[in-house]
């Protein structure tokens, strides 16, 4: 790999690295609270401590409205939201904007079954010792699903990287962006090459370390 080819790989992979960090917290900002929603408003669930049906129903809709649509034609739908927020629709910093929206939808999904997979009990005894709902949602619910939340947030991560690569088809940026313009369009298979082992490695890292974390907070418990 000559100094050119490594210099468009290095500057790809920064960008990919940044769309995904700032996509992963924008999407966990608006995710989480709309997961924890989608858990406490479910009547037919025993930890929905907050029962309501109509909120609850609406709200699912929304979200498996938003995560049936394809990424690609997500992302043009919100070119125009892009554009007002940023003033271009093209780049690195557009991308997160829709990498951010697409994945709150996914992530909402992860955090409800995380908080499913909470024993009952321990949410019907701290409701036996006085505590409000958000005090169970805090200290009970979040602490106990933790291990299971770190391993949706790491899915949610390889699931970014995989859709910032399809972001660089439109102009995103990024390790997609490098493969399409100099590994397709110029006929480069050694780019393409160093692209996709680039991502190949950042799933395997952040899936490592994923799972180390996930297991140490389990076995704390």
């Amino acid at each position: 790999m000559n100094s050119m080819i490594f210099k468009l790989v290095a500057e790809s992979t920064l960008q990919t690295i940044e769309m995904v960090f700032w996509s992963t917290v924008f999407s966990l900002i608006m995710g989480l609270p709309l997961g924890v929603l989608l858990h406490v408003t479910d009547k037919e669930d025993q930890g929905g401590i907050i029962p309501k049906p109509v909120l609850n129903e609406i709200l699912s809709r929304i979200v498996n409205i938003l995560r049936s649509f394809p990424f690609l034609i997500l992302m043009i739908v919100l070119m125009p939201v892009a554009r007002f927020i940023l003033g271009t629709t093209i780049g690195t910093r557009a991308s997160v904007v829709s990498l951010s929206i697409a994945a709150a939808p996914f992530v909402a999904r992860v955090i409800e079954t995380s908080l499913k997979e909470v024993d009952p009990g321990v949410i019907q005894a701290a409701k036996a010792m006085g505590s409000t709902n958000w005090q169970i949602i805090v200290k009970v619910m979040l602490p106990e699903a933790l291990p299971s939340l770190v391993s949706g947030v790491t899915l949610t991560i390889i699931n970014l990287i995989g859709y910032s690569a399809m972001a660089g088809t439109i102009g995103g940026g990024g390790l997609g962006d490098l493969a399409i313009r100099y590994g397709y369009q110029r006929f480069r298979s050694d780019v393409m090459l160093a692209a996709v082992i680039v991502i190949i490695v950042l799933v395997e890292v952040v899936q490592f370390v994923g799972n180390k974390l996930s297991s140490r907070l389990l076995a704390k418990r």
